[in-house]
C-alpha cells in the first residue's frame, strides 16, 4: 500500500507516523508513507497558500492550484493510476471501522489536509473521491484526523500486528463494542478478576464475553445496540 498526504504542517505528521504499529509496518514495507509540503506546490515567492474568501466574511481560504499540482505529481511521481483521494473534513460522512477494512483493499491513497477556514471548493469538485469525518468536532487542521484513518488502515494490514486475531475482536468489528479484559494480578486492591475468566471452561468465557459486549453496546451506544 502506498500512502501520500499532501499538508501544510508535515512536521504534525512525520513523528507519529513513525512509531509504534506504524513503524514496524513502515519498516516490512507493508506500506510506504511519503509526506508532500503543500507549499512546494505554490508559485508566488511567499509560497502561500491561502486567500480571503470571495463574498467577504472571516477566514482564509486555500487555494485551489496548490492542491492540483501536489495531486497531480503525486500520480506522476509515484505511478498512481486510479488513487482514492481523502478530503478530511467534518462535512464529510463519518468515518468508521468498515472504512477501514475497505481502505485496507486499496494500493493508492491521497489524504488532502486542510486548514484554516477551509479549501477551494474546486478541489472538492475536481480532486476528491472520497470526504471523510472523524467526529462532530473542529480540529485545527486535517493532519491529526489523517493520522487517526492511517493508523486505523495500518493495523489491519496482514503483518502489521503479531496478533491479528487480536484486532479482529476489537470495538466495531462485529458492529458492536469490545467485553471487559482483565489481566494479572488476580486481584488488585479488593478488585477481583470475575471467577468465569478463571474457570479454563472456553464455552462460559465466550458466552459471558459476548453477554458483556452487549451489555456494554446498549448501556453506551444503544444506537449500534439496535
Amino acid at each position: 500500500m502506498k500512502i501520500c498526504v499532501v499538508t501544510a504542517f508535515v512536521n504534525l505528521l512525520e513523528g507519529p507516523l513513525n512509531e509504534s504499529i506504524v513503524k514496524r509496518a513502515r519498516e516490512k514495507r507493508l506500506v510506504d508513507i511519503k509526506f508532500f509540503d503543500l507549499r512546494d506546490f505554490t508559485d508566488n515567492k511567499h509560497r502561500q497558500i491561502d486567500d480571503t474568501p470571495y463574498g467577504g466574511g472571516p477566514g482564509m481560504i486555500i487555494k485551489a492550484e496548490p492542491f492540483f499540482r501536489a495531486v497531480e505529481f503525486i500520480k506522476e511521481s509515484e505511478g498512481f493510476n486510479s488513487p482514492e483521494v481523502i478530503l478530511m473534513t467534518p462535512q464529510g460522512v463519518p468515518y468508521n471501522q468498515k472504512q477501514a477494512k475497505e481502505f485496507t483493499k486499496q494500493e493508492e491513497l491521497i489524504f488532502l489536509c486542510g486548514h484554516y477556514k477551509g479549501v477551494d471548493e474546486r478541489v472538492r469538485e475536481g480532486l476528491v473521491t472520497r470526504e471523510i469525518s472523524i467526529g462532530d468536532y473542529i480540529l485545527t487542521g486535517g493532519e491529526l484526523a489523517a493520522m487517526v484513518v492511517i493508523d486505523s488502515v495500518i493495523r489491519l494490514i496482514p503483518g502489521a500486528i503479531s496478533d491479528l486475531d487480536s484486532a479482529l475482536t476489537d470495538s466495531f468489528e462485529n458492529d458492536i463494542l469490545d467485553c471487559p479484559h482483565y489481566t494479572r494480578p488476580e486481584d488488585f486492591r479488593g478488585m477481583k478478576v470475575p471467577e468465569v475468566l478463571l474457570s479454563g471452561h472456553h464455552a462460559n468465557i465466550a458466552g459471558w464475553r459476548k453477554q458483556k459486549s452487549l451489555e456494554r453496546t446498549r448501556s453506551r451506544r444503544e444506537d449500534l445496540f439496535k
